[in-house]
């Protein structure tokens, strides 16, 4: 699949002001869309870091929102989703050998998009997101003032097997090659076009229905169920994280959120490394599920 060069103004949601978008290539040379949005009288840039299989499209709220607040916004997609290059033939496989390669996206974005940005910088991470830029530590500690995380992924919630159940199962088969399978009972489907009944993403169906519409009618932005290989590489990054010699060294100033009604990640995962960090205050939303700023107003504001 070619990479999508332009933005998307899904009905009902226009593209927020002053974007610029544009192709950045990294040094492992996979093709990378990036958007910027700039305030009008901008006081900083928010560098916002989407979960696994979303796009840029799906923050148009929240850039409004932040610029509004007098803050700027530079983000992208990962790569293998979004408008950015795919990594292997199916293009709804969003498959990455190890999570350390979104390393050299995040790179390629801090060294030749977001210097354009005024500063101070701030990073705005949700799920997948969260757990790169807790892996990236050292490499955002020079350039970022403040980290604010979401859901981060750190732990397996209860939507599927217990968590050592997947640890074994995932590991397991990518060691005998199917590292680019489908998870056992994943497929193409996107996510976001389950029926509102059944989704465990929000509770809010307004919502729930423009992002299952986007991907609908944009489905070279929509990607699948994880790959085996995808999830074997996030628990291997987990462990990495989560060991005491990374907890005690984490000085970053952060601000977790988790969502009460979350099974998607551990909230417990989440809870551990709070309590266990410097610099580290965490918050609770009681009744949210896992995509906090695609929830009801009560939970999102």
């Amino acid at each position: 699949m070619d990479v999508v060069d332009h933005l998307i103004e899904p009905a009902g949601d226009p593209v927020p002001p002053g974007a610029r978008v544009g192709i950045v290539e990294t040094v492992d040379r996979v093709r990378l869309r990036w958007a910027t949005f700039e305030a009008a009288r901008p006081r900083g840039t928010v560098l916002l870091l989407q979960g696994r299989a979303e796009y840029i499209e799906c923050y148009y709220e929240t850039i409004r929102d932040l610029q509004a607040r007098g803050l700027s916004v530079v983000t992208f997609d990962w790569r293998g989703q979004g408008g950015s290059q795919r990594l292997t033939g199916n293009p709804r496989k969003g498959h990455v050998p190890t999570v350390a390669a979104y390393d050299f996206d995040l790179d390629a974005i801090l060294r030749h998009v977001a210097p354009a940005s005024p500063k101070p910088w701030y990073v705005l991470a949700h799920s997948t997101g969260g757990l790169v830029a807790i892996a990236n530590r050292a490499r955002l500690a020079g350039e970022i003032r403040r980290l604010v995380l979401i859901a981060p992924f750190l732990g397996l919630g209860t939507v599927g097997p217990a968590e050592p159940i997947a640890r074994a199962l995932a590991r397991g088969l990518r060691a005998v090659g199917f590292g680019r399978d489908w998870i056992p009972a994943g497929g193409a489907t996107p996510i976001h076009t389950m029926p509102f009944d059944k989704n465990f993403l929000t509770s809010d169906p307004v919502r729930h229905a423009k992002g299952a519409e986007t991907s609908w009618r944009h489905p070279e932005l929509a990607i699948g169920s994880p790959t085996v290989g995808w999830l074997a590489a996030a628990f291997d990054a987990m462990d990495r994280v989560l060991t005491p010699e990374a907890l005690a060294a984490w000085r970053m100033p952060a601000l977790i959120f988790s969502c009460g009604d979350d099974c998607v990640v551990s909230n417990a995962a989440i809870e551990r490394f709070s309590s266990r960090t410097t610099a580290t205050d965490h918050l609770v939303i009681p009744g949210a599920r896992h995509e906090l700023l695609k929830e009801r107003d009560r939970f999102r504001e």
